[in-house]
């Protein structure tokens, strides 16, 4: 494919992306996967089943809204114990025969909500894959000649392994697998050692890399050279106080990914990410509560969920109306950047809502306070739980690292600014307990921020 400048990687279909025209496309395709997945994927079959509808019964985009409920990793979890913990009884159940047979790679998530799920990748899936990806890379600003450092988790993780394969047809540009579990050092090591300019790993990880630049390269991060930061996993890179950090640190440009399947842009202010797969996914939002279809209008939030429009080439998404627990708030207002597809933001996670006092709190929004007071505290922080979630006994306690520079009669002020911030964003007041420089630990894949306390 040319390589000559534009505005899209794929110019016949990103320009129609959440246009009237791809959704007369999505209907098409959308009936066509539903009869697929009844008559050949019997988990899809069962749910249906048990809703008492057929192919035939769903007419419209609203049918299919409330023809099933939404799965997610609860259902799959009830799908192993049901199949006695046997992986191939249990994607022969997901996936249906003719996929199961095309399995060709298999990683899990990052188990962050307790058990890693197995995640699966199939020969027609990563050729989808790839054309997403592209589309993504493009809109980053990744060219050839670009060497990209891969440096998310390599071991059995689903954001790692896999991006060997996504720039297959991508031209010019040179993957570099150093792999979180290579260690700070290392990584930082290699990326000066193979000149990588365009970094992909977890916010966290980038974060933790400014720290030891300067004791292991003996310069700044900066000195690297890196152009481009494409963090996923965690929403660090949403977080306007992070991605600030990461782009003055770096001097790069910092852009966010979400499940493979959207990115953000290179507007000065975040978007969100723009949904760059209308013509392979079909995209929802649910009450995570009342588990209702949300309107898809400008500002509305909700459980984000998905259904493959083209199953035999199914990416990450593999079932109908399933779900990652991602809880997502979307813009289908034009983007300042002039690039084309809706945006969603990641809130949080579903599985780590906190309510105190009724107010719903995610990790995300407090780790964007405490990043606003670097370099007065490191960034590092926790958030402790003395009994199981959402509900929370107030003060939320959160333990949190002073700065280096810090002197001890400075963290009362600089206490009371942060609850102040933290009531004024989030509507909390926190009990905060000090730590020392250094003293929790960093994570080179995605940081867990709830200490659980009440296991212990």
């Amino acid at each position: 494919m040319e390589t000559a400048e534009r505005p899209y990687w794929d110019m016949e279909i990103e320009p129609r992306l959440n246009t009237p025209e791809i959704r007369e496309l999505q209907w098409e395709k959308l009936q066509q996967a539903i009869r697929y997945c009844y008559e050949k994927v019997p988990f899809d079959r069962q749910r249906m089943d048990k809703a008492g509808v057929g192919p035939d019964d769903i007419r419209s985009f609203d049918d299919f809204a409330r023809a099933i409920s939404h799965a997610g990793q609860p259902e799959v979890r009830e799908l192993v114990e049901e199949m006695g913990s046997d992986l191939d009884k249990v994607f022969g159940a997901l996936f249906g025969k003719e996929r199961f047979e095309d399995l060709y790679l298999l990683t899990t998530t990052s188990g962050t909500t307790g058990i890693p799920t197995p995640y699966p990748f199939f020969r027609k899936g990563v050729e989808r894959q790839v054309d997403i990806m592209a589309r993504g890379s493009w809109r980053m600003g990744i060219r050839p000649g670009d060497r990209i450092g891969v440096c998310f988790g390599l071991s059995m993780h689903a954001a790692g392994t896999p991006n060997l394969l996504w720039y297959l047809n991508y031209p010019g540009v040179t993957l570099v697998p150093i792999g979180a579990e290579a260690g700070t050092e290392r990584i930082l090591q290699l990326m000066r050692l193979f000149k990588v300019n365009v970094f992909t790993g977890t916010p966290s990880l980038a974060l933790h890399l400014i720290e030891r630049a300067r004791e292991v390269l003996g310069e700044p991060v900066a000195s690297l050279g890196i152009k481009i930061l494409a963090c996923g996993a965690e929403p660090g890179a949403g977080i306007p106080e992070v991605r600030q950090r990461l782009e003055q640190e770096y001097g790069a440009r910092v852009f966010d990914l979400g499940a493979g399947i959207g990115a953000s842009c290179d507007h000065p202010v975040y978007q969100g990410m723009h949904w760059l797969a209308d013509d392979f996914a079909y995209y929802e939002l649910v009450d995570p509560e009342t588990r209702e279809p949300v309107p898809i209008e400008h500002g509305a939030s909700g459980l984000a969920v998905v259904t493959p429009l083209e199953p035999e080439h199914a990416l990450f998404f593999f079932n109908l109306r399933v779900t990652l627990g991602d809880i997502h708030q979307i813009f289908t207002d034009p983007c300042p950047c002039g690039r084309s597809g809706f945006r969603y933001k990641i809130v949080g996670r579903a599985d780590d809502m906190l309510k105190v006092k009724g107010v719903p709190v995610y990790p995300a929004a407090i780790e964007g306070v405490i990043q606003g007071f670097v370099p007065r505290v490191t960034g590092a922080f926790r958030i402790v739980l003395k009994e199981r979630p959402p509900r929370v006994v107030p003060p939320l306690e959160l333990k949190v690292e002073r700065g280096r520079d810090l002197h001890d009669h400075e963290l009362p002020e600089l206490e009371e600014e942060i609850r102040e911030k933290m009531h004024k964003d989030v509507k909390v007041r926190p009990a905060i307990t000090w730590l020392d420089p250094d003293t929790l630990e960093r994570a080179t894949k995605k940081t867990q921020l709830l200490e659980k306390a009440y296991e212990d």
